[in-house]
């Protein structure tokens, strides 16, 4: 059996990418089995998926522990701890990461275990979307050919799977175009099977309740949203064109995470420690006076957990 584990941000597709390599699996005859994991849907929350393919039965469920393969969707998800990203990743699991850096420059400034090989799958959606968008297909295909199954396959199972969210014919086909070129462009490892992992009785555990006398944080708790900082869930971040904007506002009103506060003159001033950077604000601005900035990778250092 291989077992693939995805790592992306609300927004990114790596749920359907999961979908799409089991789909394709599928066609090719295997059992496949996905299943994606996330907590609330926001968009740029860390979010994992895991596909397991085999020629038997699959009798395991639920997360992928000690996966073979690993694919990253967005390298800044990599220091961070509550998206576990390197669990479970030994020497023979190979890992791919869609960034600016090659496998050289990211090895040279961090250790990272496993078999690993990088593309930008965001700077070819740009160039050929011209968005970034959901880069789903994309990250299903390099997938694909990491373990072994056909072109035919994957434009297959992209078009079933984007068809079920209701995308146009011509922007599925466009889809598969892209991708099937970032199966080619990709520099391949190959993906060896790991050990199944042991089934059996579940063993259930005795709660411990706290008493009633101890405090804890709670979502509902005042002003406690400034201890998780989202800054790091950015892709894009939005930069102001002062001599564009006319001080309407609007970018203040919209902004659904409140980082945005308005100067004397009427400019706004982001919040980059909590700015998600859903990119709404640079949507909305009437005059361009916000545009999206690709952030810069490699000033982290990303170490094994």
């Amino acid at each position: 059996m291989i077992a693939v584990r995805f790592h992306g941000r609300g927004g990114q597709g790596a749920k359907t990418a999961s979908r799409i390599l089991g789909t394709a699996a599928f066609l090719e005859g295997f059992v496949a089995q996905d299943s994606p994991i996330y907590g609330a849907e926001r968009r740029g929350a860390p979010v994992a998926a895991y596909t397991r393919i085999a020629r038997e039965p699959i009798r395991e469920r639920g997360l992928i522990v000690h996966p073979d393969l690993v694919v990253v969707a967005d390298a800044s998800l990599i220091p961070d701890p509550a998206a576990r990203v390197l669990e479970g990743i030994d020497e023979r699991t190979v890992v791919f990461i869609n960034s600016q850096m090659t496998s050289e420059q990211v090895h040279a400034q961090s250790f990272l275990p496993g078999r690993l090989t990088t593309l930008d799958l965001t700077d070819i959606a740009l160039q050929q979307f011209g968005k970034r968008g959901a880069i789903s297909a994309l990250l299903g295909a390099v997938a694909g050919r990491f373990v072994g199954l056909r072109q035919e396959s994957i434009r297959e199972a992209i078009a079933q799977e984007l068809a079920d969210l209701g995308l146009s014919a011509s922007v599925i086909e466009q889809n598969q175009d892209v991708a099937l070129q970032c199966y080619d462009a990709v520099s391949t490892v190959s993906v060896v099977a790991g050990a199944p992992q042991p089934v059996g009785p579940a063993k259930l555990q005795t709660p411990i309740y706290e008493p009633p006398s101890r405090g804890t944080a709670r979502i509902s708790a005042a002003a406690n949203s400034v201890l998780r900082e989202t800054g790091g869930w950015r892709t894009f971040r939005p930069v102001l064109l002062p001599d564009k904007c006319n001080g309407c506002w609007l970018c203040f009103g919209y902004c659904p995470d409140g980082v945005i506060s308005m100067s004397k003159d009427d400019k706004p001033v982001i919040d980059y420690d909590h700015c998600k950077g859903c990119q709404i604000c640079v949507h909305e601005c009437p005059t361009d006076a916000l545009v999206a900035e690709r952030e810069k990778e490699g000033g982290v250092a990303w170490t094994a957990r």
